[in-house]
This record gives C-alpha cells, structure tokens and sequence, in this order.
C-alpha cells in the first residue's frame, strides 16, 4: 500500500513600504512551474522546524515570524518517483512565514528561478490551484 508523505506548504512574503511581496519559486524538480517553498517533514522534527529547514534550504532566508493555519490538504503525485518509493502523494499543513527581503539563494536541485510578486501576480504565476487559495487564506490575514 502505498503511503502519504506529511509536509508543509510556506507562503513566504515580506513587507516592504505599505506592500506585501510574495516570494515564488519556478519549480524544475519532478515537474515544472511556480510554487511555493513546500516539502516532506522529517521522522525527527516537529512541523515548525520543517518549516525553518525548508525555507532556508529552498531559499537561504531566515524566517523573522511563523504562523500556523487551519488549512490542511492532500495532493497526490502524478506518478511514483524514484527519490518517493512507495509515496503515493502529500499532505500539507499550511504556513506563513516573513522575511526580510535579502539574496535568495536557490536550491538549484529543485528550483531554477525565484520572483518577488504582488498578491496577483502570484496568483497568475502559481501552477496548482491548492497553493492559490493558500495563497488567498494567507493575503486575507495580512490584510486585516
């Protein structure tokens, strides 16, 4: 049978004079488009340090605030591969996490590019429709 990697989704951002940027990623590992900062969590670690080692590992920043959602989902994978044997797919617990904006540094494994966008630009940019309506969740907080 197979099994459900558990993972995150962090929406990234940062404030920046009376506007939020997001930060996306161009995705190149097992498909190819706009995401954000996402991955599997570890046996060892707790959700939130997930979230610290996927965001400096995919990104090289150092989250200044973390905030757990409500929001959770599933998505499975298109096929199995080779690094996921037996992982069907993920589950995802969503994050925010700010930053300040300073050099990416992209794990070049998995993504080839990186933007700072607006609220809709990401939305035009981002590939899966689960992580547009994180995005939507995470864009009405910060504007309350």
């Amino acid at each position: 049978m197979k099994k459900y990697r558990k993972g995150i989704f962090v929406v990234v951002y940062s404030k920046t004079k009376n506007k939020i940027e997001y930060l996306i990623l161009k995705r190149k590992l097992h498909w190819k488009g706009w995401e954000f900062p996402k991955g599997g969590k570890r046996i060892y670690e707790t959700l939130q340090m997930a979230v610290k080692r996927e965001v400096k590992e995919e990104t090289g920043l150092k989250p200044l605030k973390i905030k757990s959602f409500k929001e959770k989902g599933v998505y499975k994978y298109p096929k199995e591969y080779l690094d996921r044997p037996k992982v069907a797919g993920q589950t995802y617990k969503l994050y925010s996490v700010e930053v300040e904006k300073k050099k990416i540094i992209l794990d070049k494994l998995e993504h080839s590019d990186f933007k700072w966008v607006g609220f809709s630009g990401a939305m035009k940019k981002l590939t899966w429709n689960n992580q547009k309506d994180c995005l939507k969740i995470i864009n009405r907080c910060l504007n309350k």
